[in-house]
């Protein structure tokens, strides 16, 4: 069989999905897209976003991996994917960030947002914020899990560009998605 390059391949390529990007890590040339725009409800790939946050501030100082962080009520019962946290105790934000990358849990990701900003209201406002910062122009969080809300969206393009940001500014923390 001939190999294509990368970019001529990809004009080849269909997808059923309702959109799709693909890009060079490096260069950030778009290699195949369809609908690249369209806001749609991301799910947990909304703790992308999440997990973005409680990085920056552990690079920052402001939270360590070796912090406990309380298990409230609500998160408790947080529904959906879980790490199956226990009320009134207190777990480590380390094991909080494996809880969210490993598990996909709803109820890790509730923790780490009240133990952090007070509530998911006011950690959510973080993730907005950061994610205007970071240029992604269609992108809303309503949640800190990707709960399903009407105000919840993502386009793949501002996915994609998120993801090289999470690999690119903490390459060490990365490598926990390998897990």
């Amino acid at each position: 069989p001939i190999l294509l390059p990368a970019a001529a391949a990809a004009q080849d390529f269909h997808t059923e999905a309702r959109a799709a990007i693909v890009v060079d890590f490096d260069t950030q040339a778009v290699l195949y897209a369809k609908d690249p725009d369209r806001r749609l409800p991301p799910a947990s790939m909304s703790k992308i976003m999440t997990m973005y946050v409680v990085f920056e501030m552990l690079r920052d100082g402001k939270l360590s991996l070796d912090d406990e962080l309380p298990v409230s009520r609500k998160a408790w019962q947080m529904g959906g994917s879980k790490m199956f946290v226990k009320i009134d105790t207190r777990v480590k934000v380390e094991d909080l960030i494996r809880g969210v990358i490993v598990q996909s849990g709803n109820d890790a990701c509730l923790v780490l947002a009240e133990g952090i900003a007070g509530s998911e209201e006011a950690f959510v406002r973080l993730m907005n914020e950061r994610a205007k910062a970071l240029g992604l122009t269609d992108s809303n969080f309503a949640n800190v899990s990707g709960w399903p809300h009407a105000d919840h969206y993502m386009s793949v393009r501002d996915l994609a560009r998120l993801a090289r940001h999470l690999i690119a500014d903490f390459p060490d923390r990365y490598r926990i998605y390998s897990e």
